[in-house]
């Protein structure tokens, strides 16, 4: 099969979660002998046209139009897809399927579904009702028209969890049987060789306990809820050291809040850190915490599985479904700082449970979550969806 992906970020454009999903996917694809092309947003030098380890990648320019609107800076994105997607058409002759994930690639997939007849798939990683537990402004009420647009011109939508499959079904009202659920997948984790003693003493002190959280600094992953936790752990506990690694729009809202909480000594943000040293804080921390508010999915509770750090997440979406407590991760109440501070001071006093989670936690990212099997499974879908295409005389 020819497949053409349609995506706003995919590496070295890293924006959130769809970069490192569309790269391994389309990768996995890839390596089963599909031919797969990605038409995506370019990004500092590099190259317009790549061969990414099989992947075919264009990558293109959303136009210099000088607008504070981010809908009408996707729309000019969306032109600039469409332009390249139609020279490959021509070029390379028509695709079997166009998979767009989310909506910012809406309107192009649209277009080339139409004009070409070409069957669309999706992913919707996320909603913005999801995301702003409910529609709120102009912009939000927008954005959620064109993810329902995205899902009624579909033949399938791709969920990333069952709790996702039911949210789109809830907010867009398609067809069940129209959402297949397969799951975000997760790279092997790479032996690293470094002087752990050396890292470690970077971050915290011989005999601090390290709790670690990966993430986004927006509402919805809850870090203002381990803020509130915080306290308790450090006086049950005694030492302990929460390194807090990411940025975001609330970041600095974030560590006032722990100033006026009189932790700020209990507290390290390091703000933005490439994979080596993310991969590096996995393997020295005691655990890893994920107390989101909402999430499809939750790919870094997976990365800390894979690591060989145990979790506590928060019983919501797809976390919820990763997780299953006491055999592979311990599960807190969502918004519940007290939950939360018990699960994580249940894991950092004692050391067999952890033990225990960690070697669950691994066996189950093999057996589940490996991007073979991802990869193995959607090529499943884009078979079902160009036989039931044909079925129906559309192409």
């Amino acid at each position: 099969m020819k497949i053409m992906m349609l995506t706003w970020e995919y590496p070295p454009r890293n924006v959130g979660g769809i970069s490192p999903h569309v790269y391994n996917l389309s990768q996995g694809i890839a390596a089963l002998g599909q031919e797969v092309h990605v038409v995506t947003c370019r990004e500092g030098l590099a190259s317009a046209e790549e061969n990414d380890c099989g992947v075919y990648v264009h990558r293109v320019f959303p136009g210099d139009l000088q607008t504070g609107d981010f809908t009408k800076w996707v729309m000019q994105l969306n032109f600039a897809l469409i332009e390249e997607a139609i020279r490959l058409i021509e070029k390379q002759g028509k695709f079997d399927v166009i998979h767009a994930h989310d909506w910012l690639s809406a309107f192009s997939a649209k277009v080339l579904k139409c004009a070409y007849h070409i069957p669309l798939v999706c992913t919707i990683h996320s909603t913005e009702h999801g995301r702003n537990n409910g529609i709120k402004t102009e912009m939000q009420h927008y954005i959620s028209q064109v993810e329902w647009l995205l899902c009624y011109e579909s033949w399938k939508i791709i969920a990333c969890s069952y709790s996702m499959r039911q949210e789109i079904n809830d907010v867009f009202n398609p067809a069940w049987e129209k959402i297949w659920v397969i799951p975000n997948g997760v790279e092997e984790f790479p032996e690293l060789k470094f002087d752990k003693e050396t890292f470690r003493n970077h971050y915290a002190s011989k005999n601090e306990k390290i709790v670690l959280f990966v993430g986004r600094h927006v509402f919805e992953k809850g870090l203002h809820i381990l803020i509130d936790a915080a306290g308790e752990i450090a006086n049950r506990m005694g030492n302990v050291k929460f390194i807090i690694v990411g940025t975001g729009p609330i970041s600095d809202e974030l560590k006032s809040k722990v100033r006026n909480c009189g932790i700020e000594n209990k507290f390290m943000f390091t703000g933005y850190v490439d994979t080596n040293t993310k991969n590096k804080l996995y393997k020295i921390a005691d655990v890893a915490v994920f107390p989101s508010l909402y999430e499809p999915f939750g790919i870094v509770a997976l990365e800390a599985m894979a690591a060989g750090c145990p979790v506590v997440v928060s019983d919501v979406g797809g976390l919820g479904e990763i997780i299953q407590h006491k055999q592979n991760g311990l599960k807190a109440y969502a918004g519940n700082a007290s939950s939360l501070a018990d699960n994580i001071i249940e894991l950092l006093s004692n050391v067999n449970l952890a033990d225990e989670l960690k070697a669950n936690a691994l066996q189950v990212v093999k057996d589940k979550y490996s991007w073979d099997k991802i990869a193995e499974l959607t090529c499943k879908m884009y078979e079902e969806v160009k036989a039931e295409a044909k079925q129906t005389e559309w192409i």
